[in-house]
């Protein structure tokens, strides 16, 4: 067979384009760029920038001099990593840096850059020592715990939690060479076994040891062992809950809140990281190990979690999930969504608060995955059993007839055999029926916002709105056709249900711009006016109009009962809520009435009026708000209305105010079991209440020095101050 012939040399004709490029250029303006678009456009640009540039690419950090980083092998066969004969401070030290990587990685960085920096993580099983060897797997299997809660929820961005594994395989098929050998993979119960296991050998050890500082360290390095076990198991059955599980987890919870008690007082007795170092501990972390696995972006430094704090985090982290647990105590869908909001307020970290979603809302079920054999995504509990949910929140609320298991002594389980005028009312509850299960997607998404962090929260409230704004508009028609069908008037049983979740979610929009601080203080006065004369009465009027058609459906109920001698004095479900309503109008009604009075006075600085339309800010403050009820309030309407106080007094502004602190802190005084918002909000109140009085009273009347809103005794409602 004759050989291939040779190629043919290439050459090349290269012509030096430097003095045509710098004659050319002289053409171009400041500023302006000439780019070929077919071949080399700016994205293509972008990335030849990236590409190698020790300034845009993460992975040529490890070509920046730096020695080059051993990993799990080398640094064995080197010395300079112990995989036996550990002293229980080095075991210590590794685990306490371990934790620290953990609760780096839970606030956002990732597991490339924080947990896996762990050369012991890399290969488990090549460690001899058998405490650091089952405490290694242990961090695999919670790794996965906790990466399966998070995905499960769906309650996560991109800047809470980063799921990606760069290659380490924390599931049941560990991949050979970055993770533990898939032939020896260990199985849950296995894990807890070597954790016991390793427990009891180390509980020996404490009680044989001949000295009080040898046993404080094997007792130390017992705690640490038994919190991982535990709180491993904990995990467990919050992802893969059942009813049973209850008394279990609490008392799993509470034994790792006893072990955080030693393991934080004896954190000093571990190896500790060398100062000015990048590494949390001296052997067993690389920092740059896996600097090569990260894509071509900019080089981010990830600063590890100090081990003081890191362990008051997971302190904290267990408080949370002892308390997330009690949500399977909330027995109605208006009392969970309380608690959803009230957990949320406290900015619980993104496993805590994808625990509560599991706990509330149930996930995939175990296993379960998608064609392309990812997890599949978290579903709102089964459809059906949401769907009574919601059906026993309207009872609760307003009662409405059509919801009652008979109406005037007729029974809707068979429609063979009723009349005319039934068979049109047992329509209108198909009618209801379909309606609570359109209601579904809607407010599970509701609960589902409530665990995201607060500032996606407010983009995912707006969003949230558009939905119930659909809502309302078929609640209107489901109240006309039960009217109609019963020969009633018009009730409006949904419509109030709707509206009342409407005006809470509108609330907690515009509540969150001050705490996220969005709003610059010139804007403030609208933001409170728009709260008091609306948002809070409209509530105030939707929990009374609640209260007065479930009293109606308890008289209806009263009525059909035999043998009821007297009826019982209703009791008010809403009273507190309603008190806390007017509290709060009262409250943003006396800053509106000062912040008036602070622009009167010029007190408030304002933007240029050649750089600010105060319509535009308006409009985009308020542009999610529009839905049916309550309609909209446009700018020309704002400025129709508050005309008049643009010419008061400001005295007489600050006595309004004066006025509306002191009702709020009269209503507040009330409250027989005041927690710890009231008490906030009173101390508040009082002091607004003296700083409006001294100002009606002439004080610092001719200071143009702004005054300052303190947001840091409540978050939505300021301490003034004057400077």
């Amino acid at each position: 067979m004759d050989s291939m012939p040779a190629s043919p040399e290439v050459t090349y004709n290269w012509v030096d384009i430097t003095s045509d490029f710098f004659k050319y250029i002289q053409d171009l303006q400041l500023g302006e760029l000439l780019h070929d678009g077919h071949l080399f456009g700016l994205f293509e640009a972008m990335s030849a920038i990236e590409m190698m540039d020790p300034k845009m690419d993460a992975g040529m950090m490890c070509n920046r001099g730096n020695p080059k980083p051993l990993n799990f092998q080398q640094a064995v066969a080197a010395g300079k990593l112990k995989i036996d004969d550990l002293e229980p401070s080095e075991i210590i030290g590794i685990i306490d840096a371990t934790m620290a990587c953990i609760v780096s990685w839970l606030e956002g960085h990732s597991l490339a850059q924080t947990v896996f920096t762990n050369l012991y993580l890399h290969q488990p099983h090549s460690i001899v020592n058998k405490t650091l060897k089952a405490y290694c797997i242990a961090v695999y299997k919670l790794l996965d715990c906790i990466r399966d809660c998070i995905n499960k929820a769906q309650v996560f961005e991109e800047e809470d939690f980063q799921p990606m594994g760069y290659g380490y395989r924390l599931g049941s098929n560990p991949q050979a060479g970055n993770a533990y050998d898939a032939s020896q993979d260990v199985t849950e119960q296995k894990c807890i076994a070597m954790l016991r296991e390793q427990e009891e050998e180390l509980n020996k050890k404490v009680r044989s040891a001949t000295d009080d500082y040898a046993s404080t360290l094997w007792g130390a390095l017992a705690a640490r062992i038994r919190f991982t076990r535990m709180l491993y198991q904990a995990l467990l059955l919050i992802t893969k809950r059942d009813s049973q599980s209850g008394a279990d987890c609490v008392a799993l919870l509470n034994g790792c809140s006893e072990m955080m008690k030693v393991i934080i007082k004896t954190a000093p007795r571990g190896t500790q990281p060398v100062e000015n170092s990048d590494s949390p501990n001296p052997m067993g972390f690389e920092p740059m190990i896996n600097q090569r696995l990260l894509p071509p972006t900019f080089p981010r430094y990830t600063r590890i979690k100090p081990r003081a704090e890191a362990l008051l985090y997971f302190d904290e982290l267990v408080a949370r999930l002892r308390h997330a647990w009690k949500i399977t105590s909330c027995s109605n869908f208006h009392t969970a969504l309380d608690f959803f909001m009230e957990f949320s307020r406290g900015r619980a970290c993104i496993l805590s608060r994808s625990a509560l979603q599991l706990l509330y809302v149930s996930g995939s079920p175990a296993g379960a995955a998608t064609a392309g054999g990812s997890p599949a995504p978290a579903s709102p509990r089964p459809h059906h059993a949401f769907l009574e949910v919601l059906r026993d929140s309207v009872k609760a609320f307003v009662n409405p007839p059509a919801l009652m298991p008979t109406y005037r002594g007729v029974s809707y389980s068979n429609t063979t055999d009723l009349s005319v005028s039934d068979r049109s009312m047992a329509g209108a509850r198909e009618f209801v029926e379909n309606f609570l299960s359109r209601c579904v997607r809607p407010f599970a998404v509701l609960l589902q916002v409530c665990g995201h962090n607060r500032a996606r929260q407010r983009d995912k409230l707006a969003l949230l709105l558009d939905e119930f704004a659909a809502l309302q508009e078929e609640a209107e028609s489901v109240d006309a056709v039960v009217s109609g069908a019963a020969g009633t008037p018009p009730r409006a049983c949904f419509g109030t249900w709707i509206l009342y979740h409407v005006l809470r979610v509108m609330i907690a929009y515009l509540l969150s711009g001050l705490e996220l601080e969005l709003y610059s203080v010139h804007e403030y006065h609208y933001i409170f006016w728009y709260l008091y004369e609306f948002l809070y009465g409209w509530l105030i009027s939707a929990l009374g109009r609640a209260e007065g058609l479930a009293g109606e459906g308890a008289k209806r109920g009263d009525s059909k009962r035999s043998g009821v001698k007297k009826q019982k004095k209703r009791t008010r479900p809403y009273a507190r809520e309603g008190l806390m309503c007017q509290i709060l109008q009262n409250m943003c009604g006396g800053y509106y009435k000062a912040l008036v009075a602070f622009k009167l006075q010029g007190k408030i600085r304002q933007p240029q009026s050649e750089f600010d339309n105060e319509a535009v800010r308006y409009k985009h403050r308020f542009a999610p708000l529009s839905v049916l009820t309550p309609p909209q309030v446009h700018y020309h309407e704002f400025c129709e209305m508050t005309q008049p106080l643009q010419y008061e007094n400001p005295v007489i502004l600050y006595l309004g105010g004066c006025k509306h602190f002191q009702q709020a802190r009269s209503l507040l005084e009330t409250i027989t079991t005041p927690d710890q918002e009231v008490q906030d909000l009173l101390k508040i109140a009082k002091t607004n209440f003296v700083v409006l009085k001294l100002l009606a009273g002439g004080h610092k009347r001719d200071s143009t020095v702004p005054p300052e809103f303190d947001f840091s005794v409540h978050r939505h409602f300021p301490i003034i101050k004057l400077v």
